[in-house]
Formats: structure tokens, C-alpha cells, sequence
């Protein structure tokens, strides 16, 4: 039968696969949210300059 040293290379695999998921899962939701926040913030200083230069 299989012995456990056998499945070092796909244990080893299976974890970096895992680790580079996660890892790529949180960046594109950080930088999703950042783009967006920057987004807002640029919106809301126009606003305000737009409503400034009205009244």
C-alpha cells in the first residue's frame, strides 16, 4: 500500500495552491475596495466644488 511520504509533494502542492488562492482572493478584494474608496473620494471633491462654485 501507499505509505504517507508518498503524499509529501501533494500535500506540499495542494498548500501553496491554497495559500496562492487566498492570497489572490484577498488582493482583488483589497484593491477592489481601494480603487473604489479613491473613486468615492474623487466624486465627493468635485461635488463639493461644483456646489461651491454654484453658490
Amino acid at each position: 500500500m501507499f505509505e504517507f511520504q508518498q503524499y509529501l509533494g501533494f500535500l506540499l502542492f495542494l498548500t501553496i495552491l491554497t495559500m496562492g488562492f487566498w492570497l489572490m482572493f484577498f488582493l482583488v478584494a483589497f484593491v477592489q475596495y481601494w480603487v473604489g474608496g479613491a473613486l468615492w473620494e474623487l466624486y465627493k471633491e468635485k461635488r463639493a466644488k461644483k456646489q461651491e462654485q454654484s453658490s
